[in-house]
């Protein structure tokens, strides 16, 4: 099965990467031809549970895949994995009428979500500063008013599961829900777009008194902590599994060149320095993969993985980037031009580093646990 994911996105996704990174209806009908062809072969929503249409391979099984998918960006959403978490959490969370009405479609691809977390004068990594506000109204339903930014997708999503404080004032943990606002209510709308280094995906949201119905609130009222948290250590593994399979690509890139390009002096593959480059990217390769996959197994066990995802996170993050700068530099002028993924690469691992909460955050996040074991 692997086997059969790699080639998928290798000979069918790749070649289609410049028409999807470019966005508009040429991307749309793209993807969606893709999305067939993995229908067809067999390869459609692998992860997905198998009573919303998937294919309901366990989270550890699955894992192995995940790299193979990632090696692209697009390749989760032209595999129909790219809505695992949302499809997920609604199915989980949701209350009778969520649960008919999103996660099906969701995981056969007639629905695309997206999740906003992060407000532009609040950190993501201190989710009770939120200010955007659901307050109750007298029929049941939810008027929601605020801002969110760095929300991957929104643009074409039709839902949006939101952040919001039901109760207390900014500053207080308690009090945070989750929201399901249909991207077509009045009131809501797309701020802007937020390049990352000059790419697109990311957006900035506003909602100016989006009513939404009172069965759209997640799990209970006050818990959204809860189901962030849990949604956040599935979606921070899938991350790194997917930034294993886009390092394993530049690692390939860099050695196929190494071993291709010659100069004055003979191939690059005889020079000490470009040997350096290669063995140190795969001593960052083959050092990370076991803590991410250690991750994902405890994850997929039910376990309490804070402290396994923390490690996974820095050292995935770090990996791609190193990764990626050394593919760049066997390659030279090469690696900075368009001619190959290198610098979209590059730039996933730098922004990695910050976005699913910084490095600084899960270091002392993960120091701290571990004390507490020793008592300190």
């Amino acid at each position: 099965m692997r086997d059969r994911v790699e080639e998928f996105v290798r000979s069918r996704v790749m070649p289609y990467e410049p028409v999807l990174d470019a966005g508009g209806v040429h991307a749309a009908a793209a993807l969606r031809e893709l999305q067939d062809l993995a229908r067809q072969e067999g390869l459609w929503a692998l992860p997905h549970a198998a009573e919303l249409g998937g294919q309901g391979l366990p989270f550890a099984r699955y894992a192995r895949l995940a790299e193979a998918e990632g090696a692209s960006d697009h390749g989760p959403a032209a595999l129909g994995s790219a809505s695992l978490l949302d499809a997920t959490m609604l199915r989980r969370h949701g209350g009778d009428r969520i649960r008919a009405l999103y996660p099906g479609r969701l995981t056969a691809g007639e629905l695309r979500a997206c999740y906003a977390m992060t407000e532009p004068d609040t950190p993501g990594t201190d989710p009770a500063g939120t200010v955007t506000r659901a307050e109750e109204q007298p029929d049941g339903s939810w008027r929601v008013t605020g801002r969110k930014w760095f929300v991957s997708g929104a643009a074409g999503a039709d839902l949006v599961t939101v952040l919001v404080r039901t109760d207390g004032e900014p500053g207080d943990r308690e009090g945070l829900s989750l929201v399901v606002v249909p991207t077509g209510s009045p009131g809501f709308h797309v701020v802007r777009e937020l390049p990352v280094f000059g790419a697109a995906g990311q957006w900035e949201i506003g909602f100016d008194g989006v009513v939404v119905p009172g069965d759209h609130l997640l799990g209970q009222r006050g818990q959204a902590l809860a189901i962030a948290g849990e949604r956040l250590q599935v979606g921070r593994t899938l991350r790194c599994l997917r930034w294993l399979g886009q390092a394993q690509r530049a690692f390939d890139l860099m050695c196929r060149r190494a071993g291709s390009r010659t100069g004055s002096r003979g191939p690059l593959a005889g020079h000490q320095l470009v040997q350096r480059h290669v063995f140190e990217a795969l001593l960052a390769l083959r050092t990370t993969r076991p803590l991410v996959h250690e991750a994902a197994a405890v994850i997929g066990a039910g376990g309490d993985a804070h402290v396994e995802v923390g490690l996974a996170k820095v050292a995935a993050a770090r990996m791609l980037q190193q990764v990626a700068d050394a593919a760049i530099q066997v390659h030279g002028a090469a690696g900075l031009g368009p001619d190959t993924p290198l610098p979209a690469l590059f730039r996933t691992g730098r922004a990695a580093r910050i976005l699913d909460g910084p490095d600084e955050l899960h270091i002392t996040s993960v120091a701290r646990r571990v004390l507490r074991t020793y008592g300190t």
